[in-house]
């Protein structure tokens, strides 16, 4: 067992006064920088850094940073749910462990598509027909994969292709 427990501390953010949810941050008994890469080719990281070692990962709908000695998790409901991530993660991360003799393990970060690429393709009118406040949030969203070329009504016929292929290169999950 690699990971033997860790301590969770529950927070509000500091940026955001009204926010109602909480971030996490798991502070570990044991230095898992060593899974780290194994972990990025069976949990399917988007962003893997090797020094110093830090793995990024998107799922249960939360952006989660893996570090050596600490986990974070963003914009969670409550404590409970923040628990349940961290207990999954831990589990994660041991049997990955175990397995690793079995797992080709990976230092590549997944390909992401550019911000700039998106926006460039947008009409730039801010008609928040497409249920954003501006066209620079819907290509923030389209980035994360949350829209897509389909959202934005005032897209014309040539654009809105041109957005589609330049997504359909790109994994979301």
């Amino acid at each position: 067992m690699l990971l033997t427990g860790y301590r969770v501390e529950i927070f509000k953010s500091k940026c955001d006064a009204k926010a109602t949810g909480v971030h996490c941050f798991a502070h570990l008994n044991n230095d898992i920088s060593e899974v780290l890469p194994y972990l990025n080719s069976v949990l399917g990281g988007h962003v893997y850094t090797a020094d110093p070692p830090s793995l990024m990962i998107k799922n249960y709908g939360k952006l989660i940073t893996l570090h050596a000695r600490k986990i974070a998790v963003n914009a969670l409901r409550d404590a409970e749910e923040a628990e349940k991530i961290i207990a999954w993660l831990q589990r994660e991360i041991n049997e990955t462990w175990q397995r690793r003799d079995e797992i080709e393990p990976t230092c590549e970060s997944e390909s992401r598509p550019l911000f700039l690429e998106v926006f460039k393709l947008l009409p730039k009118t801010n008609c928040r027909e497409c249920g954003e406040k501006t066209c620079t949030v819907f290509a923030f969203r389209a980035v994360e994969g949350s829209v897509d070329q389909d959202d934005c009504p005032a897209l014309d016929g040539v654009k809105r292709k041109t957005l589609k292929n330049y997504l359909s290169r790109f994994r979301f999950d």
